[in-house]
């Protein structure tokens, strides 16, 4: 079994000492995910606002929204595909390259989704098509995250590899916010007929722009320098995701489970909720929108912080502190909810988001990282986090919205469902072993 050796941490993680570089391979990751996720996280915005009239007219709202999640599932079933065909391909041929192609099919199947016709003008073609384009959207993302992540915990200097794989992290904030900006400044700027009509592509059809700059700032950066010591030495695994399934199970089944809650609870509380707040709560989906984006922003602070706090304390405290907190908090999340209170809201988002996901979130990169030996690094990441991402993130709106519909619009269903997710985390993360002092090597 490959294990990774305990020891004091490097004077140089990966043997490099190029200060400069790793700044830029952090930048480049954070610019890179940004757009990455502005891309992936569209869909889910117009999944509850638009789709369900563009795209599936003929259903009841409910059950219109219902399949609109379903499309929006549909593009975490190609994740873990992505993940291991990116892993393989990230641990033999190197991590660089699997950065440019993920950023390049997100953005040609994003920009496309911006050009694709409405069931009014094609029928039944039209859902057919936005669905199988969210597929290849989350191929890409199924690579991305993975290869992103690894690049720059392997570039990070002596003690900070938290803090640096916090930039990659940081690229989920600040896509969401630019996604959610990029809506709310054309629903704000027409009518709503105009923007059903129209103006919904704008968004869709900008990423072609912010794609080039990321291809652009992607280009520029050296390849791991701990990847490429394996290269020098000639140590790459024939069948890096053969290995994780065979001989790497236990750190695998542990980051599954280790991701559940922190990805079900981040698609309830950004996705499902601005669907929720327009049809349960009966109010503006201004509401929503704004209490994201104020999220989105605090967390470009909050991500970077707990991410630090781990290089300090270790990675499994600060984990499972966002863990417990997060599921206990899940039945008070919907309570302030369903007071009607902007305010309110909006404080239920940014403390489930920014106070305790964010906990989870910001040290998950370098705790996957840390827990799976180099030649198979990108692999078991990426592997473990997409397979807990299909299982709770991509179902969880389409479920939490069966629910609402099962049980007449009660939320507490929904509450349950999350805290099964945050029982199993829990468990996880007790088992997992602490990383912050192993060798990358």
């Amino acid at each position: 079994m490959l294990k990774s050796q305990i020891t004091q941490p490097e004077v140089v993680a990966g043997g490099g000492s190029h200060s400069k570089e790793h700044r830029k391979v952090a930048l480049a990751s954070f610019i890179g995910t940004t757009i990455e996720w502005y891309d992936f996280y569209l869909y889910g915005t117009a999944a509850a606002l638009v789709f369900p009239a563009l795209f599936f007219p003929n259903f009841d709202p409910l059950y219109g929204t219902l399949a609109a999640f379903g499309s929006y599932a549909a593009g975490f079933l190609a994740r873990p595909l992505g993940s291991m065909i990116f892993g393989h391909f990230g641990d033999k041929v190197g991590r660089k390259k699997m950065l440019t192609i993920s950023l390049l099919i997100m953005g040609i199947a994003t920009v496309l989704m911006g050009m694709l016709p409405t069931y009014q003008s094609v029928g039944i073609l039209a859902p057919l098509l936005i669905s199988l384009l969210r597929v290849v959207q989350g191929f890409a993302v199924g690579g991305e995250w993975g290869s992103a992540v690894v690049m720059a915990v392997e570039h990070a200097p002596a003690g900070k590899r938290g803090l640096y794989g916090s930039f990659p992290q940081m690229g989920v904030p600040a896509g969401l916010l630019l996604s959610t900006v990029a809506f709310s400044l054309v629903t704000n700027s027409m009518s709503n007929e105009a923007f059903l009509a129209w103006g919904w592509r704008i968004p869709f059809l900008c990423s072609a722009v912010l794609v080039l700059i990321g291809l652009y700032v992607r280009l520029k950066v050296s390849e791991s320098p701990v990847f490429l010591d394996v290269v020098e030495k000639k140590q790459q695994e024939e069948r890096p995701v053969l290995t994780v399934l065979r001989e790497q199970k236990k750190p695998l089944f542990l980051t599954i489970g280790m991701k559940l809650l922190q990805n079900g609870v981040f698609y309830i509380y950004t996705v499902f909720v601005l669907s929720y707040i327009v049809s349960s709560l009966k109010m503006d989906r201004s509401v929503g929108l704004n209490a994201v984006m104020i999220s989105s922003v605090i967390g470009l602070g909050t991500l970077p912080l707990w991410s630090h706090l781990s290089d300090k304390i270790g990675r499994k405290p600060v984990y499972l502190f966002g863990t417990v907190a997060s599921t206990l908090f899940v039945f008070p999340f919907f309570w302030l909810m369903n007071t009607g209170s902007v305010i309110l809201i909006t404080i239920s988002i940014v403390i489930g988001l920014n106070i305790l996901h964010d906990a989870v979130y910001g040290p998950q990169a370098v705790y996957y990282s840390e827990l799976f030996n180099t030649k198979v690094r990108l692999s078991g990441a990426s592997i473990g986090y997409q397979i807990g991402a299909i299982l709770a993130g991509g179902f969880s709106p389409l479920i939490a919205t069966a629910l609402l519909a099962k049980f007449d619009g009660q939320s507490w269903p929904i509450s349950i469902y999350l805290v099964t997710l945050g029982v199993i985390s829990i468990i996880s993360t007790l088992y997992a072993r602490e990383t912050y002092r192993d060798s990358l090597t």
